[in-house]
């Protein structure tokens, strides 16, 4: 790598930490200190609306590609919504949970709104940064960046509160916030002399991305690649407590562990992608998805000793981490021009969908039919996805360079 690309990967990575962490505190350490405040588990159970900014910001990603051509207006969006997040996050932590909930929830929900505007622009930013050749190692520092991100929201985080109190802790995290975007300050940004001319980009274009030849294939894989592993996640957490461990064990095992695994795996898979291709880094990493779901499905029929669940749980993290950069550097390469953050939103908003159903449906799957039960249909899943994937690319290859 060239002394002179390097900075474009830290760059990216400070960006996708930055809006992870205060996401993932939002998501998952606040249910925790609302359960201490004994607030009721319906109302922890609506803070989970505030996600939703993150599944419809597709509907505005054509707003921000009206209004930025060059990397230089995309970078204008970053720093406009990112400072708009830390902004209502710093008000936040004028409020009381005991008092202002309601408020708070709406804040938040603005503050998700700015969040994944900026990601939208992130991500358009990203394509117009990196060179084809790059897309895999830049996609591994967001993929690295937004585990990272919620490794720090969902466990340090708690910790800062323990010490200095919901003020103090919204201050940091704003101030955080703010930090992350120094190095985009420092990136240089080797802009194209003549511009094209630019597109008008309207919510059409959401729907004319379907109609592109091979896209319709490649659209099923992205709601099915993750299915043969997001139902062992989402009930991970519950099986261990079902076996007996604390939940001091769990958040270390699922949550320190695991997303630690998921980060360095991001990281090699890359390099992986880089060497031998999207083609073959997809069909590995499924395969690897696969391996995770036999594994779990043979160890649940008896009581696994601690060691077999940490092999299981780096399988699965792994898997996790690599088929993200996978899908996100294919996904970068199937944008048009002049739509790159609606083209690249719509698609990893399918992701988000997908995984949002799958984790619901794999509860009242693993409620009625039992664990083992569950991670046989994963498995099934997986092998879904395998046919799905061989389809997927020859249509994509037909129609596109890829």
């Amino acid at each position: 790598m060239k002394q002179a690309n390097w900075p474009k990967f830290p760059v990216l990575f400070s960006l996708y930490i930055a809006q992870s962490v205060p996401m993932s505190f939002f998501s998952t350490v606040v249910p925790v200190i609302m359960r201490q405040e004994n607030y009721s588990l319906e109302s922890i159970g609506l803070l989970q609306l505030v996600k939703l900014p993150w599944i419809l910001k597709f509907l505005w990603a054509p707003l921000v590609d009206n209004n930025a051509s060059t990397m230089r207006q995309y970078k204008r969006w970053i720093y406009l919504s990112e400072f708009f997040y830390a902004l209502i996050i710093l008000h936040i932590g004028f409020f009381s949970l005991q008092t202002d909930f309601t408020l708070i929830v709406a804040l938040m929900l603005i503050a998700f709104t700015a969040s994944a505007t900026q990601d939208i622009a992130t991500d358009a930013f990203a394509i117009l940064l990196l060179k084809k050749n790059e897309r895999s190692l830049g996609n591994s520092m967001q993929s690295a960046g937004s585990f990272i991100g919620t490794l720090l929201g969902s466990g340090v985080l708690l910790i800062v509160y323990y010490y200095l109190g919901w003020y103090y802790l919204l201050i940091c995290l704003a101030l955080f916030v703010l930090i992350a975007l120094i190095p985009l300050r420092f990136v240089k940004l080797n802009e194209p002399k003549a511009q094209k001319e630019k597109l008008k980009v309207s919510l059409g274009d959401l729907i004319s991305f379907f109609k592109v030849p091979g896209i319709p294939w490649w659209i099923l894989l992205l709601f099915f690649y993750y299915s043969g592993i997001i139902g062992i996640l989402a009930m991970l957490k519950p099986w261990l407590v079902d076996l007996g461990y604390t939940a001091k064990d769990i958040g270390f095992m699922a949550g320190i562990f695991g997303t630690a695994i998921a980060a360095v795996s991001a990281m090699g898979a890359g390099w992986f992608i880089k060497k031998a291709g999207k083609k073959i880094a997809l069909y590995s990493f499924l395969t690897l998805s696969l391996l995770a779901g036999v594994y779990f499905y043979f160890i649940s029929m008896q009581t696994p000793g601690i060691h077999l669940i940490y092999l299981g749980i780096f399988l699965l993290w792994s898997s996790y981490g690599m088929s993200t950069v996978a899908i996100y550097t294919s996904s970068m390469d199937l944008v048009r021009s002049g739509r790159e953050g609606t083209d690249f939103t719509l698609q990893i908003v399918i992701t988000h969908l997908s995984g949002l159903i799958m984790a619901i449906l794999s509860g009242k799957v693993a409620d009625v039919l039992g664990y083992t039960n569950l991670f046989l249909i994963e498995i099934m899943f997986s092998i879904l996805a395998m046919i799905i994937l061989t389809f997927s690319l020859k249509k994509v290859y037909k129609h596109h360079e890829y």
